[in-house]
């Protein structure tokens, strides 16, 4: 580790704090648990697995459509008042969500309750890179912005990989030793505490330098349809529609040998290593550009797919995930990292919401149409679909290489 790496590290942990990085690890956990704890809820409440998957869907459309707006919400108004609002807001359509499920009410009503807790889901891993950047562009040497960027976006990737990876298993051991509603009662509990909790830090009441006194960005909005930032949404979007596909067709493929409560250990395989190769990032060296390193992860990352029209042993399908895994982190790191650079002024928080908005909608879309072929076609045809989700990654990665001059352009 560098000097200058220790020193850029050191000032970041300073400027923001060790308490919040501890509080924006915890307040991004309750997002975790909602969309398998809807699926769960559902599936007991209801008896029904379609409705469970359409509710988990519903939650992901939920996000994608407000998520972006929330984040420009941010930008114009500041982050406090923004996730204050959502704490509240969230956590009262869990606890209504749940009320729904058990209740006499139609369907419909409760696809429309799922809906709301992803169109309230406080956008905290987005808000919290929106916060980092803007203390490394406006408090940090420019000799060391860079690193610091690599590193941060690395830390942010892998507590994403982590809380992804515990926030299933956390529901699957509230809903076993309590009950199927626990998870979601918990996690109301968490939002209104530590959401809340991260939306009164002082960071929080920060607003960039790159808004004028009326809160109005010094850029123009149709400058976050530029194609080189689109390109970055697409490709986020291949990550998030290859985690969908890859669990669902990971559990059909452990149901086929009889023990489908192990895909969750198996997908921890690749969970783990993607979180640690996340945060090996920020030891990459420079030259090592990142639209190169788009192609090389995301082309680690599609070869270990291939080999999923080859695995028939459960030894197979782990030495596929640990592949996929090496390829699947550092390609998410990068990706943040290009929307950081490419964010126009004073949208920074957008950006983020997009793309992490990219991420759930395309895990909640793969997942739906998997369990589809799953059912109607066999764990054959579903294991293709990480394939697709893995080609579509590297396709956009190719395209950045065109769009990209050496290096992402600097805001």
């Amino acid at each position: 580790m560098t000097k200058t790496h220790i020193v850029s590290r050191t000032n970041l942990l300073r400027e923001a704090g060790l308490a919040y990085f501890i509080v924006a690890f915890i307040a991004r956990l309750p997002f975790a648990m909602m969309v398998v704890g809807v699926l769960t809820v559902a599936v007991s409440a209801r008896g029904s697995l379609s409705l469970g998957g359409l509710t988990s869907a519903a939650v992901g459309l939920g996000t994608a459509c407000f998520g972006p707006l929330l984040g420009a919400a941010a930008d114009r108004f500041g982050q406090r008042v923004v996730l204050l609002t959502l704490a509240i807001a969230n956590a009262t359509t869990l606890v209504v969500f749940t009320v729904v499920v058990y209740g006499v009410a139609a369907d419909p009503f409760v696809l429309l309750a799922a809906f709301g807790i992803g169109a309230t889901a406080p956008q905290v891993a987005p808000m919290s890179r929106s916060r980092l950047v803007a203390i490394i562009d406006e408090r940090m040497p420019e000799s060391v912005r860079a690193r610091t960027l690599s590193g941060t976006m690395a830390y942010e990737s892998a507590a994403d990989e982590t809380v992804f990876v515990f926030g299933p298993f956390l529901v699957g051991v509230l809903a076993s030793l309590i009950a199927p509603w626990a998870p979601l009662v918990i996690a109301a509990a968490l939002t209104v505490l530590f959401v809340g909790a991260f939306a009164l830090h002082p960071s929080g009441s920060h607003i960039s330098r790159d808004r004028d006194a009326d809160g109005r960005a010094t850029s123009r909005a149709a400058e976050l349809f530029r194609a080189d930032l689109l390109v970055v949404v697409i490709g986020i979007l291949g990550v998030g529609i290859f985690f969908g596909t890859m669990l669902t067709s990971l559990t059909s493929f452990m149901a086929d040998r009889g023990a489908p409560e192990q895909a969750g250990l198996l997908y921890g395989v690749m969970g783990v290593g993607s979180a640690i190769l996340a945060l090996g990032v920020a030891w990459l060296p420079p030259r090592f550009s990142l639209r190169a390193r788009w192609l090389v992860f995301s082309g680690t990352l599609l070869l270990g797919s291939l080999l999923l029209g080859f695995v028939d042993t459960t030894i197979g399908m782990t030495a596929a995930l640990a592949i996929m895994g090496v390829g699947i982190g550092p390609t998410l790191v990068t990706q943040y990292s290009f929307g950081a650079a490419r964010s126009p002024r004073g949208r920074s928080a957008t950006v983020m919401t997009m793309l992490g908005s990219g991420v759930i909608l395309g895990q909640s879309l793969g997942a739906a149409v998997t369990g589809e072929v799953a059912e109607s076609i066999g764990t054959s045809g579903a294991l293709m679909l990480p394939v697709i989700a893995a080609a579509i990654t590297f396709a956009t990665g190719i395209l950045n290489w065109f769009l990209s001059h050496g290096r992402p352009r600097s805001r």
